[in-house]
């Protein structure tokens, strides 16, 4: 059985960073299990910038993006392996893995998981109608776009408002396609202003309040209907393009038994960074979908510094109460903590989201007393930062209340 003092799983911005945050503590061997055959992530399909400015003082576009964090985990000594997939978290650090070998077992103190998020596919969404060729999501276009130079589609309809819909519009404008339109099914765009005039000011139609109910088309796609309010329409095109609607990958948790957070479809971690199961550690977009892969890797870094610190003192701390919070509020993050003082780095801020616009005051109570309150508008999928106290000996409530105002 291999063994390691802490392996990485998810060889992206957060992986990465954690990686070499152990490195850089005094951590001896440090193993990045990575599925693919490079590192970067989603970062390595994405065709423009900025990547990388507050990370390494300069911009990237996503490959160089990618191929910097292979230059710096090199640089730092990390133990690299590329075509590993985990296929289950085992009790006190074991891991089952697959590889160009077959199964074998790799041992660690401890594990940081880092498998980022994955955008929401159409049969998720449970879209109807015909199967026919043209229909993908963001991140398969960019990949036969980054890779293959393959653009599938001339006139594609794009699916969402988050800021990947400006990424994919960015992609399909630069490359030879145009979209025939933007169709988002909230009432408000998700992505903020001013971004989100992007698609207009480059001309396409973009349209909220308007839900795709039926694909057409048997060789490939040749129109979509559209639902707004009570009125059908039928938008000739000839692919549909899925973006965001990430959810983490967070598969390993379900299958290995330890704790979820339902609202964020993530692991459940304290305010270090750790697990239920106090040997596993997770980072990144796989706690909540989705951030960008600046702050991924700050995220990274930062639960990688408390890993270092937890192997340094050997001593698990108490069970986690769970952190609890009021509709409309969609998650919090850490959604678990832990009595006893912090260990450097993690999770500084609580991060929360609304699952759909609202208006009142959002109040953090800890023991039945206010800590922190706020008076405000707050809109779907936006990031909320709230600070969160230091101190957390004998805590035995953490809740997050909203009156909501009309």
């Amino acid at each position: 059985m291999s063994q390691s003092d802490v392996i990485v799983i998810g060889g992206g911005p957060s992986g990465v960073a954690a990686a070499i945050s152990l490195r850089k503590a005094g951590i001896a061997k440090v193993t990045v299990l990575e599925r693919e055959n490079y590192l970067g992530g989603a970062t390595r399909y994405c065709s423009h910038s900025p990547f990388g400015m507050l990370e390494f003082g300069r911009v990237h576009f996503g490959a160089a993006y990618g191929r910097r964090l292979e230059d710096e985990a090199s640089r730092w000594g990390v133990d690299v392996r590329c075509g590993h997939s985990v296929v289950e978290l085992r009790d006190k650090g074991h891991l089952l893995i697959s590889n160009q070998n077959g199964l074998e077992t790799l041992e660690a103190k401890r594990i940081v998981v880092s498998t980022g998020a994955r955008e929401t596919t159409r049969a998720a969404r449970l879209v109807s109608g015909d199967r026919p060729v043209g229909v993908l999501t963001t991140g398969t276009l960019q990949s036969y776009v980054a890779f293959h130079r393959m653009m599938p589609f001339k006139r594609p309809v794009i699916i969402g408002s988050e800021l990947v819909t400006l990424s994919a519009v960015l992609t399909c404008l630069s490359h030879g396609a145009r979209p025939v339109a933007v169709i988002e099914a909230r009432k408000e765009k998700i992505a903020p202003a001013p971004l989100n005039w992007f698609p207009s000011m480059m001309g396409i139609p973009f349209h909220c309040g308007a839900e795709l109910v039926d694909i057409l088309g048997r060789g490939r796609v040749e129109a979509v209907r559209v639902q707004r309010g009570e009125t059908f329409e039928t938008l000739e095109c000839d692919g549909v393009l899925f973006s965001g609607g990430f959810t983490p990958e967070s598969s390993l948790f379900m299958t290995s038994g330890l704790s979820m957070d339902w609202g964020s479809s993530g692991p459940a971690v304290d305010q270090a960074g750790r697990c239920d199961n106090p040997y596993y550690f997770a980072a990144g977009n796989v706690l909540r979908a989705v951030e960008t892969g600046g702050w991924a890797f700050r995220e990274g870094r930062a639960v990688g510094e408390s890993v270092a610190a937890d192997l340094k003192t050997e001593v698990f701390s108490e069970r986690p109460i769970k952190v609890t919070h009021d509709e409309p509020i969609k998650l919090v993050v850490p959604n678990l903590i832990r009595g006893g003082p912090d260990l450097p780095g993690g999770l500084k801020e609580f991060q929360l989201r609304f699952k759909r616009i609202a208006r009142g005051r959002l109040t953090l109570l800890i023991d039945g007393d206010q800590e922190w309150s706020k008076h405000g508008t707050w809109r779907p999928e936006r990031r909320i930062i709230v600070p969160r106290p230091r101190t957390n000996h004998c805590v035995r409530a953490v809740h997050f209340s909203f009156r909501q105002e009309r």
